[in-house]
């Protein structure tokens, strides 16, 4: 078996796993970075925005109020520090990224230019270009990384983390090219594998986004929190079949496009919640006179995307969606079509070529689709450490920033912030010497290419669709307890026949043992999910009860969390820390402000 030894191990090479590494490395560790496909193919490309209280003359805004945005988006049910320190070091990460080389648009005096984003009141969202800000985030990333020679094996797939005592030692990654087994020790892990959209049918997420981070980290004794939060862009590609889930870019409405029903009513006005009413323009008038001057009530296109998505799915289920099963979004008829295919060149040609659709001429239709993970690994919010020693995790694989509700353009500055702690914080624990079982890791290589010498069994892709069909149809945006239950069912029958897949053939390009694989990960997250949902009996942010219509008193201070011993999943609700008197006094300072 090839091994190798470090200090700290990164699994993941999106924005999170990348600055980890660095971090790693800049105090002193020996790092290498495992990631099961190529280097630079990560969820993190489709970032648009990077959401920082940056200073600006004609800005009133500062970290106090990004931190205010951030726990009220959260509704109430995200870890009170994390949001404080988003807030106060994300404009020294997107600074210290500029300095690294990113290119980020500017303003003609020369500061960084920042734009509007949902449940943001302030501008407060930079970007590179109009959906290249995950992409120029990646590319200086990784430019980094090559400057200091941190060593990279892509295409491994990592299958176990693996103990040393009661503390993770390592990891056994099999690699894709020839199936064999590589045994990585490591003083300290940090996981940054991503989030598990693909545990859906439709979603934006990249194949790779299996959850794996998190069912490791599961398996290996660490507990999971906010699992039943997963939120649902409210926009994206309906149609054709091809394209649907597709990301449909937020900046459109951010640019003044609106949203239809298929009466033509925009529907938006009569969803408006409460805590938000006193902001929200009333009327067309008032809401498309703040496109022209932001200033005064904002329209109701920028609501968080979690009000927005259960406005799109109360009009679809109530017979007002479009023919295909969502609704329109309007830019044609309210900007110029030069100005569309100059400020947003990537929609047009995504929409010309994919649905033979001129946004400059006609309505797009949109539906929510499955984009973020609000849940993962629970971790310490100063140092990213999961709850078994020697484990840290950061990016979408963590839970606790975002609770019931992610604001645009606060994953890629998490990506920054948390992956900057939860890298030199490894590095800090790392003085450990792993003394793995080798027996036991050549035993888990044999279980997991188990697929390739069965001829006969179950299809690894026709068990996903199950997985996947379930999964939206029975804990998508709209959940019930029949429901949960009725998922919970198909998820366990996935799991049951996964032990007889198939995946006759060779290891290199196969994609059938490839999808076993990563079922593994799917089948345990997904149950995560729906555990955790039968849990939180009420509605709140992204997780809607069609049972439990209302929030519920008391369940704001209460997480759930999910742990898995003895080869069962189990939930328990577990009180979060409460917010401290001077911050719960700037939340309401803030609140008033707006009354």
């Amino acid at each position: 078996m090839e091994t190798h030894d470090f200090d700290v191990l990164v699994l993941g090479a999106g924005g999170a796993g990348l600055r980890a590494a660095l971090a790693a490395s800049e105090a002193g560790a020996r790092v290498a970075v495992v990631c099961k496909s190529l280097l630079g193919k990560s969820q993190t490309v489709m970032g648009a925005a990077l959401a920082a209280a940056l200073p600006a003359p004609e800005s009133p805004d500062r970290w106090e109020l990004h931190f205010a945005d951030t726990v009220r988006g959260a509704r109430g049910v995200n870890h009170w520090r994390m949001a404080e320190l988003l807030a106060r070091e994300a404009p020294g990460r997107v600074l210290e990224l500029e300095a690294w080389g990113a290119l980020l648009g500017r303003t003609a005096q020369g500061g960084i230019r920042l734009g509007e984003g949902s449940g943001h009141r302030h501008p407060r969202l930079a970007r590179s270009g109009q959906h290249q800000t995950g992409l120029e985030l990646l590319r200086t990333l990784q430019a980094q990384l090559a400057t200091r020679g941190i060593p990279v094996f892509a295409e491994h797939a990592v299958v176990e983390l693996l103990k040393s005592g009661e503390r993770v030692g390592g990891a056994l990654a099999l690699r894709r090219a020839d199936g064999a087994a590589v045994l990585f020790e490591a003083g300290a892990v940090v996981v940054a594998t991503g989030g598990c959209g693909k545990a859906y049918a439709f979603t934006s997420n990249f194949h790779d986004s299996t959850g794996d981070g998190c069912a490791l980290g599961l398996r290996a004794g660490a507990a999971l929190v906010d699992m039943e939060f997963v939120q649902f862009h409210p926009t994206g590609m309906v149609a054709p079949a091809s394209a649907r889930g597709l990301l449909v870019a937020e900046s459109i409405r951010n640019f003044g496009g609106v949203m239809r029903n298929a009466r033509n009513e925009r529907f938006l006005f009569n969803h408006v919640p409460e805590s938000y009413r006193a902001e929200i323009a009333e009327t067309e008038a008032e809401a498309d006179a703040w496109y022209e001057t932001p200033a005064g009530r904002r329209p109701p296109e920028l609501l968080p995307r979690d009000d927005v998505s259960r406005a799109i799915d109360a009009e679809i289920r109530a017979g007002r969606g479009t023919p295909n099963g969502g609704v329109w979004l309007d830019i044609g008829s309210r900007r110029p079509a030069e100005t569309i295919r100059r400020l947003l060149p990537h929609m047009y040609r995504q929409f010309l070529d994919l649905a033979d659709v001129d946004i400059t001429a006609q309505p797009m239709e949109v539906a929510p689709t499955c984009h973020y993970m609000m849940g993962g690994l629970h971790v310490d919010p100063e140092t990213c450490a999961a709850s078994v020693p020697g484990l840290f995790a950061a990016g979408e694989t963590a839970g606790g920033l975002h609770g019931a509700n992610r604001l645009n353009g606060n994953g890629i500055s998490e990506l920054l912030v948390f992956g900057e702690r939860a890298g030199r914080h490894a590095a800090q624990s790392s003085g450990f010497q792993s003394n793995v079982n080798r027996e036991d890791a050549e035993r888990l290589a044999r279980e997991a290419r188990a697929p390739l010498g069965r001829a006969h069994g179950e299809n690894p892709h026709a068990l996903q669709r199950r997985l996947q069909e379930g999964m939206q149809r029975f804990a998508g945006l709209t959940r019930d307890e029949s429901g949960l239950r009725a998922g919970l069912a198909a998820i366990e029958e996935v799991g049951d026949r996964l032990a007889s897949a198939s995946a006759p053939g060779g290891p290199g390009a196969n994609a059938a043992w490839q999808c076993a694989l990563d079922l593994r990960s799917l089948v345990l997250v997904a149950e995560a999910i729906v555990r955790s949902a039968l849990a939180r009996r009420e509605t709140r942010g992204a997780h809607v009860r069609a049972d439990f219509p209302a929030a519920a008193a008391g369940l704001e201070a209460l997480n759930v969390v999910a742990t898995h011993a003895g080869g069962r999943l189990q939930t328990e609700l577990q009180e979060r820390p409460a917010v401290p008197p001077a911050f719960q006094q700037l939340l309401e300072e803030t609140d008033e402000a707006l009354a």
